[in-house]
Parts: C-alpha cells; structure tokens; sequence
C-alpha cells in the first residue's frame, strides 16, 4: 500500500535487547526508529552516538545519514507510556509501526509450587508482557490513529506485538507465568486486530522459537519488516528454524488467513 513520502516511523521497544537491537541494526535505513531502552542503546547511529573517522573527526559519515531516536524509559513505570508517545509523536509527526518487544522473563525452574518465586513474578511479569503493549497501543490509537482513517489506510499502519512459541506450548524450565504472559498477549493481539479495524490499524503477533538458538534472530527481525510490508490482521505467526517454514494461524477472517506476509 502506499505510504506517501515521508518514510515510516516505527516505535520499537525493548531496543536494547537481541532482538530490539538486531532490527535497528537491519532496518535504522529504512524507517525513522524511536528505539525505547532502559539502559543499552543500539548500536547504530543516534543522536547520542555515531560514527567519526578518527583522521577526518570533522567530516560527515554516510553512515551517519540516518539516525535513530533513542528514549531511555521504564515502560512499567506511571506516565512514562505516555511520555514516549508524545516524545515519538513531537519529533515524527505519526507512528506507523509498533513493534512491542519489551518483556520480562524469569523462569521457576523448580515449579509452581516451590517458594513463592511464580507468585512473585506474576504481577511483574505481566505488566511488562501485557500491560505495556496494552497501554503503548492504546495511547497511540488515542492521541495519533483515532480519527485519521484515510491516513491509516494510505500509511498501512501497524501494530506488531512479539509474543512466543510458549504462549502455546509447555516447555520444560520454569516457563509457566511467562508462557501465560504470552498466551495473553496472543489474544490481546486478535482483540486488538477486531477493534482498531475501526480506524484502519493492523495488529499482528510473531511467536518466535527460541532465538538465536532455534532460530536466526536476523529472521525475526525480518518477519518484522514482512508483516508491516503485509495487509493482514488479526494473526499470530510462529517463526521457526531455518527447516521450517513460517506458518501462520488464521485468526480473524478467512480472507486474512489467505494472505501471506511481503
């Protein structure tokens, strides 16, 4: 679909991480990124680092040409959501894709039962895992996408939430209250999909294999970049090794189950 002639802006949590940093380090020349860290920053160009050719510290990089715009926040923190958004919306004007990446993962490997690590971790767990997608969702939709229908159809905007292969297995290790996070997410993501089609938003959801043990996570950053560049909505995809194809679950109709990304 076309996008107009700005490039898109995609708002991309949990920058810092493997995942966050690999798909800044793939596509930073490709869209205008708002990398939201707490500590780590990508390592790729920014307003607070970039790249100087120590014979010639003076001169401009090509490199440099396209930087990201690094925010530093506690998502779970009261207000910092919000701050973010109109952060984003002050510098870019619009957010086209939001890619919910941040997430909190602590195991019980002794089980449910042993201690109270399961129970103390379910509330943290899921206000990073559920909660911030939710809030960062729904504040965007409030204060950039409601309202701006024809814009969101001509800008194929987007809302890509990374969950996991455990929001639908069992695995071995602890990964109970995590798993359940991500389960929840699953569904937020079809909900989600079911509403913001009011306004002519997409939602969608990977669920990736183990990453970068299972799977490249270069292709999780590209089955990214392949649901923004899609038309459909409403689906969680499982990305899996390189053996294995891409496979999708129709979710909300199916003409979107037909569809395939790119």
């Amino acid at each position: 679909m076309p996008n107009g002639d700005r490039r898109r802006v995609a708002l991309v949590t949990g920058a810092g991480g493997l995942l966050g940093r690999t798909f800044c380090s793939a596509y930073y020349r490709d869209y205008d990124i708002v990398a939201v860290c707490r500590d780590r920053i990508p390592p790729v160009p920014s307003q607070e680092e970039w790249f100087i050719d120590p014979l010639a510290p003076r001169e401009e990089l090509p490199e440099n040409a396209s930087r990201v715009f690094v925010l530093r926040a506690d998502l779970t923190r009261e207000g910092e959501v919000e701050r973010v958004v109109d952060l984003a919306l002050a510098k870019f004007g619009g957010v086209d894709l939001l890619v919910n990446n941040a997430a909190r993962m602590e195991m019980q490997p002794n089980g449910l039962a042993d201690g109270d690590g399961a129970l103390d971790e379910f509330e943290p767990m899921f206000a990073t895992n559920v909660g911030v997608p939710l809030r960062l969702a729904t504040r965007l939709a409030q204060r950039c996408w409601i309202g701006a229908d024809v814009e969101n159809h001509e800008r194929n905007r987007n809302i890509v939430n990374v969950s996991s292969l455990s929001g639908s297995q069992v695995y071995p290790g602890g990964q109970a209250v995590y798993s359940a996070t991500k389960a929840a997410l699953d569904h937020l993501t079809r909900h989600q999909a079911f509403e913001f089609s009011e306004f002519g938003v997409r939602v969608n959801a990977i669920a990736p294999d183990s990453f970068p043990y299972r799977v490249p996570t270069q292709k999780v950053a590209g089955a990214i970049a392949e649901l923004d560049a899609s038309t459909m909505t409403g689906l969680v995809f499982g990305v899996l090794g390189p053996e294995s194809e891409q496979t999708g679950t129709p979710i909300t109709t199916p003409e979107a189950a037909a569809q395939q990304p790119g």
